[in-house]
């Protein structure tokens, strides 16, 4: 059996960030990243090539065996900026109603541009997102 890929790197996320293109969509991964520094208390770290994750929390996969992930964290995909809400949609319906033009997968929040979301609504999705993964992986 296969271990994780994607893991944290050493990869500054400066670096990654800067290289993002177009100009808007590196001022929208600026803007993502102090909002998750705010809600998590944590700095940025790149998990693979092309996540910036913000803490972390271990459950036990489909293998049975533990494995790190970032609570929660985005990445910047050529079509969207994907925004990492790790226990899925199904308690923030009303708060996905009044957020924007969006899709969603499972824990994937998918947006073209921050302009097209009412901010304020993804940053409260994002904390408590947080907040509920807190209370089900509490840190030792």
């Amino acid at each position: 059996m296969s271990d994780l890929k994607t893991r944290p790197t050493d990869q500054k996320v400066s670096q990654f960030i800067q290289a993002v293109e177009p100009e808007s969509k590196r001022q929208d991964c600026w803007t993502i990243v102090e909002m998750m520094r705010r809600i998590t208390c944590a700095e940025p770290v790149m998990w693979g090539a092309s996540i910036v994750g913000f803490g972390t929390y271990t459950y036990v996969n489909t293998t049975k065996k533990p494995a790190d992930w970032p609570i929660t964290g985005f990445s910047p995909r050529k079509a969207n900026l994907t925004i990492y809400v790790m226990p899925g949609f199904t308690r923030f319906g009303p708060l996905m109603e009044k957020l924007g033009k969006h899709t969603t997968g499972k824990s994937c929040l998918y947006i073209k541009k921050l302009g097209d979301i009412d901010q304020s609504i993804l940053e409260e999705i994002v904390r408590c997102s947080v907040e509920q993964m807190r209370a089900k992986y509490p840190t030792k």
